[in-house]
């Protein structure tokens, strides 16, 4: 279907929401939608502006397009294996006049290699599925199923295509699960994917965390850099962002949680 042909208003099973950076993103009411994960994992991602970038699993594509809305990377490779979602990304770029900027790849992770690119990419962003096949309660749709659990690629695979696109020095974007974090480490190392920066996240100063954030290099020396907790609200009663996550909004960078005050030291 020609991009002029593409349905821009959402369907029955579908809503339009208008999100950070004013983006406007359809979204499927049965599958995942968009959540603070895919936005810290742009944020996160340190701008190489002349570069391009992958974004593996893409889902609707918000994270691929919050990075290029600010310029981050010059052009974007949104791979999804599920091929309703492929068009629902090339809609979303055309409703946010990025589709010159984005190449959609209905592909397999597992399958992935530098010809689908052209070559290598500078970067890689990846929110891999959170849980093992099999675990937990089933999901309400199939859609659901696949983004949120293993059944199309593990922490392992995500980790290996993400090396097989980038170049020595290339860097790997990962947000997973605080509880998995020995699993990831070990798929990034096993890949010659070296963490670099580490940021845990947790929901208040009183909750275990919930998430991690991880820069690797590609065949970088060992050496990470973290940086204190980073909690999201001022405490479990009080849901009122902390001013370091506010400032994560405010700024779409997370630069300055590296950045020691004055005076500490090194």
């Amino acid at each position: 279907m020609s991009i002029f042909q593409m349905p821009l208003t959402p369907g029955k099973d579908e809503r339009l929401d208008v999100i950070n950076e004013n983006l406007s993103l359809l979204q499927k009411k049965g599958g995942l939608t968009f959540t603070t994960d895919a936005y810290l994992l742009a944020a996160f991602a340190r701008p190489i502006p002349n570069a391009s970038f992958a974004d593996l699993g893409s889902g609707t594509g918000v994270a691929a397009f919050l990075c290029l809305t600010r310029n981050k990377y010059r052009h974007g490779f949104a791979v999804e294996i599920q091929g309703e979602f492929c068009d629902l990304i090339r809609r979303n770029a055309c409703l946010n006049h990025l589709d010159d900027r984005i190449t959609v790849l209905e592909k397999d992770i597992r399958a992935l290699s530098q010809s689908d690119v052209g070559g290598t990419v500078s970067a890689v962003i990846s929110n891999p599925p959170y849980m093992p096949a099999g675990s937990g309660f089933a999901s309400a749709t199939a859609q659901s199923d696949m983004a949120r659990r293993e059944l199309n690629g593990t922490a392992m695979d995500f980790c290996a295509a993400a090396a097989r696109l980038l170049s020595t020095g290339g860097l790997f974007y990962t947000v997973y699960r605080a509880d998995r974090m020995p699993e990831l480490i070990s798929a990034l190392r096993e890949n010659h994917l070296e963490p670099k920066r580490l940021i845990t996240v947790y929901p208040d100063a009183e909750s275990r965390p919930s998430l991690i954030l991880a820069e690797s290099k590609k065949d970088a020396s060992p050496g990470l850099l973290q940086p204190p907790p980073l909690f999201v609200y001022e405490s479990h009663a009080n849901r009122v962002y902390t001013p370091s996550f506010q400032r994560i909004y405010d700024e779409f960078s997370m630069e300055f949680l590296f950045t020691p005050p004055k005076g500490a030291k090194q």
